[in-house]
């Protein structure tokens, strides 16, 4: 079967003031392999036609649901292949619902939702439709994650018993949202981001590293959630401690008020037999520790052999020149991509396992377990159901 360009919607990211519709445009556009069609990129329906041809989007639209809708209707040989959600956390799931009940497959930004029922309802929406559904946990995408959590199934550091996640930054260290910056009013408010500020921002990826790399569950988590600045309706600090299924134990931290921090995420991993660690500061090397054995670094290049069939798709340069930011989130949009078409029957490497409708849905029971915990001063939670 021959191949064409998939075309991508987009709803939000166009704003002046949009951090993340600039990395996921680039994404899309990073392997030539997909363009950028159908945008209602923001939420006055005029400044949303006009963002949608600035940014060379062939179709705009007013709003969402127009774009949803009129997609939807058009012959499949016109329509968007997928849809790229990237609005503040309250307008996930309504795109996402209408795009998964049509058909559209979607890539969506984290957390997935506001609250843990409308994730469940998301997932069964999804399923119901079987619609391909990726949710950017955009550091799942670095190979050097991807290698970590290859080699933990492949039971080089033995029985996981402990997981250290992190991700500081510091940037709301100050009341931000006081002097009107969009980024952090949005973030600070619970009618837009959720329960949670910090916990639902970037408290989320650190958790999915125990989920995707570790490839544990927390069962039982304890939290404290603190909003350190005065005023501030949110968490702008997140701790949690966490039973994991195995009975391992897990530490999730994170802070957005750890002043010199910038977006210092990553894991140390220990088993029974070695450690693994990963920090986003060093991305393109992976640390193994063995015992009795020198330490040993993985290094990211396209050339190397320990590399399994399975990431070697995604490496897109030799060693010594480094992939970032922009090719880990294309790596999302890749998986996404080679799914749709691999279910269109063309001959595609296999999609890598990168989150989905699932993990979303656990990433909202884990802020959820964590605010009732830090709610009942620090008590223990059984981890709420995903289904």
């Amino acid at each position: 079967m021959s191949q064409r360009k998939l075309r991508v919607g987009m709803v939000g990211g166009g704003g002046p003031a949009n951090f993340f519709g600039g990395p996921h445009r680039r994404a899309i556009l990073i392997d030539n392999s997909a363009e950028l069609t159908a945008g209602a990129l923001r939420s006055k329906p005029e400044e949303s036609i006009e963002s949608a041809r600035d940014l060379f989007f062939s179709r705009g639209y007013p709003d969402w649901q127009t774009l949803v809708k009129t997609e939807a209707a058009l012959p499949e040989s016109e329509r968007i292949d997928y849809l790229t959600i990237v609005t503040p956390n309250d307008a996930h799931f309504g795109p996402a619902a209408a795009a998964a009940s049509a058909g559209i497959a979607v890539l969506c930004e984290k957390p997935m939702t506001t609250t843990l029922d409308e994730a469940r309802r998301l997932h069964a929406t999804v399923a119901a439709h079987k619609t391909p559904f990726i949710v950017a946990y955009t550091y799942t995408g670095f190979p050097m994650v991807m290698l970590a959590r290859e080699l933990i199934r492949d039971s080089a550091i033995g029985e996981v018993r402990k997981v250290e996640a992190w991700y500081p930054q510091g940037w709301l260290a100050t009341k931000l949202e006081s002097d009107g910056q969009k980024q952090a009013s949005w973030r600070v408010d619970p009618t837009k981001a959720g329960a949670s500020g910090c916990g639902g921002d970037i408290g989320t990826h650190a958790y999915e590293f125990v989920r995707f790399v570790a490839g544990r569950h927390a069962t039982r988590i304890r939290g404290r959630l603190k909003a350190f600045v005065p005023g501030r309706a949110l968490d702008d600090d997140f701790t949690v401690l966490a039973e994991l299924d195995n009975g391992g134990i897990a530490t999730i931290a994170a802070s957005q008020i750890t002043i010199g921090a910038q977006n210092d995420n990553g894991f140390r991993i220990s088993g029974t037999t070695g450690t693994l660690e990963w920090s986003i500061t060093d991305h393109t090397v992976l640390k193994h520790y063995a015992g009795g054995q020198p330490l040993r670094l993985y290094r990211q290049g396209a050339e190397y052999d320990y590399f399994p069939g399975s990431i070697k798709p995604y490496l897109r340069l030799p060693s010594g020149h480094p992939e970032g930011f922009h090719e880990a989130l294309g790596n999302l949009h890749r998986t996404l991509e080679w799914t749709i078409r691999g279910q269109r029957g063309e001959k595609v490497p296999t999609p890598y396992d990168h989150p989905g409708i699932i993990d979303g849905v656990a990433g909202m029971a884990f802020v959820e377990g964590a605010v009732a915990s830090s709610n009942q001063d620090g008590a223990w939670i059984e981890m709420p159901k995903i289904g």
